[in-house]
């Protein structure tokens, strides 16, 4: 990977890194036009960096088939303008096979989702992550850290093993433990991504990360976008500004455990008439009541 490539890479995350829902029809299937005129959508409003299969894209709900169909398609939208940074995951070799198909597609980087595994060593974690860098040298990498017991030091040395691991998406709800995780790994060695959205956005931009992931963006993609512009211009009292007009919608996600994460957007996508609210276990529709609040402040904060 050349210098040139490399920086590209790290202004890409050093950014709203777009996390789209993955529409479904009717009938259970995914609903591609849907999908490309969310997609588009924010593209047209400045979005630059797009995570297809994460997991506000219901990652570990989607077939295999459906997986590599939503980077392809998400590539074809981008079409150069942004930046594609595909969700991969799952035992090793289905992870190294997405990866690989992610590259061949058009991808240029990896997000790396937390090993789905009841018995993770540190050390497992670095194996882990190795090889699949490994297996796409030519594509950077980011971590997906949900797991508060890793340490800074076992990041470090997925570094120094893996030039390619560029990025960090840090999502453990501790301000204090990330900014220590940080410094401990390298601060300047990474991009930090905040990877639990904008409502820590700002907690984690005081600790080192330059970016942070969105659902929201899939219903008001100019709103994440001045968030990111008045934490990069140290306009702090906007950027909170902004935090409350987003904090309703955000902890309806955040609740019981993110349990309506994915709900909750698809709600405020269907009062916009953008796509339908269906979602797949174990995640469920909002009850009307639920629906109503969300509609509310649809209309009330982001129209």
């Amino acid at each position: 990977m050349t210098e040139e490539r490399h920086t590209a890479l790290r202004a890409a995350l050093a950014d709203v890194v777009a996390i789209p829902v993955t529409p479904f029809a009717e009938d259970g299937t995914v609903d591609e036009k849907a999908q490309r005129a969310l997609l588009r959508r924010m593209l047209d409003a400045g979005v630059t960096t797009l995570t297809p299969n994460g997991n506000t894209g219901e990652f570990y709900a989607l077939t295999p088939d459906e997986r590599r169909r939503a980077v392809a398609v998400t590539v074809e939208e981008a079409d150069g303008t942004a930046t594609v940074v595909a969700g991969v995951g799952h035992e090793v070799p289905a992870a190294v096979a997405a990866a690989r198909h992610a590259a061949d597609a058009g991808a240029e980087l990896v997000m790396v989702h937390q090993p789905v595994h009841p018995y993770v060593s540190q050390d497992g974690w670095i194996d882990y992550h190795r090889a699949i860098a490994d297996a796409v040298p030519e594509l950077g990498v980011v971590p997906y850290i949900r797991n508060a017991h890793l340490t800074g030091g076992k990041l470090a040395e997925l570094g120094r093993l893996c030039p390619n691991v560029v990025g960090v998406k840090y999502a453990v709800h501790d301000a204090a433990a990330f900014a220590a995780f940080a410094r401990d790994a390298g601060l300047d060695r990474f991009v930090w991504v905040a990877g639990l959205a904008e409502l820590y956005a700002p907690s984690y931009w005081a600790g080192g990360a330059t970016g942070f992931t969105s659902g929201l963006v899939n219903v008001a993609p100019e709103i994440s976008l001045a968030l990111r512009d008045a934490l990069r211009e140290g306009r702090y009292a906007d950027a909170m500004d902004i935090w409350e007009r987003i904090r309703p919608f955000e902890e309806l996600r955040a609740a019981h455990q993110s349990a309506d994460n994915v709900s909750v957007v698809k709600e405020a996508l269907t009062a916009l008439g953008l796509c339908r609210r269906d979602v797949r276990p174990p995640s469920r529709v909002l009850a009307g009541e639920q629906r109503a609040v969300v509609a509310d402040l649809v209309r009330g904060r982001f129209v």
